[in-house]
């Protein structure tokens, strides 16, 4: 029986993580690749937020580079670069995340940096309003500028077998701390089939028109970050 029940579960996670692969491969010409500096992580401070200006409101994630440190670094470098301004939530399901991070409003991917390692397993769980690093399901070590928001808690995206890929999670590396509304409004939106992509593709884009990090003075008293699991 439980063997039944593992391999029920693995089918349903396998159904659930394939439209992520098939929206985390950019279309197109192949996209170059800068090396993340091997002292990112270590120079990014313990708690840092970020600030997304999008066309359907304020957003605010904390990000926890205690926790993930080398997803947290992957991330700012995106922000300092400027890299998701102009970019668009491509990816809607309602009832389970909202996914943003690599491509213009005509469906065109932007260039990456080299991928990171999988910081899945960090005691962070793929609660309802945490963010976590997109990646292919076929391998661990392949989130590059993809994340995604929980808009449900999705206790299936956490690590559980760290040698399978299939199962190795999806590494939470904050949350938001302001405008979930807002959140909840994006995944509300209206999608359908668009350029590549066969479904999920809001009909009219929801922009990322800024990222920044916020300054000291600027920051959202947050809510706790959710408790360590395991």
């Amino acid at each position: 029986m439980r063997q039944t029940l593992a391999a029920l579960s693995r089918a349903a996670l396998l159904l659930l993580a394939v439209p992520l692969v098939a929206l985390a491969s950019a279309p197109g010409a192949p996209v170059a690749v800068t090396a993340l500096s091997a002292d990112a992580a270590i120079a990014t401070p313990p708690s840092v937020q970020v600030a997304l200006d999008t066309s359907a409101g304020r957003i605010v994630f904390e990000l926890d580079a205690a926790r993930a440190p080398g997803t947290v670094a992957n991330f700012l470098a995106y922000v300092d670069a400027g890299h998701y301004n102009g970019t668009i939530f491509h990816r809607i399901v309602p009832n389970l995340l909202v996914q943003g991070g690599a491509f213009t409003p005509d469906l065109q991917p932007k260039p990456e940096r080299a991928p990171v390692s999988n910081e899945a397993g960090n005691g962070l769980s793929n609660l309802r309003g945490t963010i976590a690093a997109a990646r292919r399901p076929d391998s661990a070590d392949s989130a590059a500028s993809q994340f995604f928001i929980n808009v449900v808690d999705n206790p299936q995206f956490d690590r559980s077998e760290p040698e399978d890929p299939l199962m190795a999670g999806y590494a939470v590396f904050g949350r938001v701390v302001e405008g979930m509304d807002v959140i909840d409004r994006i995944r509300q939106v209206e999608t359908g089939a668009s350029g590549p992509f066969p479904a999920r593709v809001p009909t009219v884009p929801v922009i990322i028109n800024l990222a920044r990090r916020l300054d000291a003075s600027e920051q959202v008293a947050p809510p706790t970050l959710p408790e360590a699991v395991g």
